[in-house]
């Protein structure tokens, strides 16, 4: 016998019924994007690795430790690409908007979903291949298309029904604000280079902005203590994030201001946010997001604004199981009973027309061992959900008729139904779609 495969440690089969769960969801934010005017967008997952490095930035985690990079087969002239999984899909999302000229004309408004990569111990919430939701907006400048992204997401957790989820926010100014902020932040890590963990002191002199965000309690006053960005913010910056907050304020949408937060990317500045919840322990950021003005040049386009978040679908549905909230799951309408396998050509024929009318139907298909007997199919049909089970028995055959009884409810009378007149009769066997 051949050795068994499995997949790989941090990379997960997702199987009905759960799969079912990843679609509604899917289904819902598809819907609400299209209520914001998000049009979506599929990138490849595999991109240069000089996107990412240049992208999210060479002293970052994701870049230094997590990426699946490789180099890639010679072609006939001995030239070959290194190429990585994608990490994240802002970068990947922003070189086709750059690659594609999509900016001009005007700004634009996009979404995506699919899996990203890296290479990290797998735990709750955090896996090697997992998923994420996308919007972005590049092209607009103003803070209010910033709060047009937080509310979409607001919007989205109450659709869904998200209660213990919360919102913070933080400015990161402009480059050269920060500048001034790296250098305090610099002096003040240096007085206190005894607190600070390896990583600490490896981030101090090529990015000290990102000692801020570190998970150490052993840090937490050195942390606490260090000079805060907000306080080197000029007036538009701070007109920016001021004017980010009015228009949540007058949307009714709660938030703090977390001045430590600062994101683990590079490319980000002024407004950057965060969705958290208590729920997920270490893993408690759901959506996170924010501006970044600089990385269409820093990509190789024409400098224009951009803004956007990302959120984690395994985190969220994660959170909803802890909620308790109940998803739909799909079931079909009909669950076809088959005494006879000899039925077979009318009963494919019958199903074909439901399904043509709209009617999700399931058949009772052989095994190895036959069709089964008429009472082992009947407690199929009521274990599939199935509003109905139509039976394709001899007799009911023979009058050119198919018998529909109700699983669901007993009060429904058992009726014939002409097998010549399907079309006019299956509509009433529809019940509501799972996800609309």
């Amino acid at each position: 016998m051949a050795e068994k495969l499995n997949a790989v440690k941090g990379m997960n089969d997702i199987l009905p019924p759960e799969s079912a769960r990843w679609e509604w969801l899917e289904a819902t934010v598809r819907d609400l994007m299209g209520r914001f005017a998000y049009r979506n967008v599929r990138t490849p997952i595999l991109e240069h690795t000089a996107l990412f490095v240049r992208g999210i930035g060479e002293v970052t985690d994701i870049v230094e430790k997590e990426m699946y990079s490789f180099q890639d087969r010679s072609d006939k002239y001995g030239d070959n690409d290194h190429l990585t999984l994608r990490p994240e899909n802002t970068a990947g999302l922003v070189r086709a908007v750059i690659e594609h000229n999509m900016l001009y004309d005007g700004g634009k408004r996009l979404w995506y979903t699919g899996p990203m990569f890296r290479r990290e111990k797998p735990q709750r919430g955090r896996f090697r291949q997992f998923h994420q939701i996308g919007a972005e907006a590049l092209g607009f400048a103003g803070p209010d298309v910033d709060a047009e992204l937080i509310l979409l997401a607001n919007a989205l957790w109450k659709t869904i029904g998200l209660t213990d989820v919360r919102l913070e926010l933080n400015s990161l100014g402009q480059p050269a604000e920060r500048a001034l902020h790296r250098a305090e932040l610099i002096a003040h890590f240096e007085k206190h280079a005894d607190k600070l963990d390896e990583d600490g002191k490896r981030r101090l002199h090529s990015n000290p902005l990102r000692i801020l965000d570190t998970k150490n309690p052993a840090m937490k006053d050195v942390v606490e203590s260090a000079p805060k960005l907000i306080d080197f913010l000029g007036a538009e910056s701070l007109a920016h994030f001021e004017g980010l907050q009015a228009i949540l304020k007058a949307n009714n949408v709660a938030y703090t201001i977390n001045p430590r937060l600062v994101r683990g990317l590079d490319y980000y500045n002024l407004s950057v946010f965060e969705f958290v919840t208590d729920r997920l322990g270490s893993q408690g950021t759901v959506c996170a997001g924010g501006r970044y003005d600089d990385l269409i040049a820093q990509i190789g386009g024409k400098p224009a604004p951009a803004v956007g978040w990302a959120m984690g679908v395994e985190r969220v549905l994660d959170l909803m199981k802890e909620q308790g909230t109940d998803i739909p799951l799909p079931t079909p309408d009909v669950y076809a009973v088959v005494p006879d396998a000899a039925a077979m050509p009318v009963v494919l024929r019958t199903l074909q027309e439901l399904r043509d009318a709209g009617v999700r139907v399931q058949m009772h298909a052989a095994t190895a061992d036959g069709l089964g007997s008429f009472k082992s199919q009947f407690k199929r049909a009521d274990n599939s959900g199935a509003t109905f089970a139509l039976i394709f028995g001899a007799d009911e055959l023979a009058r050119g008729e198919v018998t529909l009884k109700a699983l669901r409810d007993a009060n429904v009378p058992q009726t014939a139904r002409p097998l010549a007149e399907v079309a006019a009769w299956a509509a009433t066997l529809q019940s509501p779609a799972p996800n609309t």
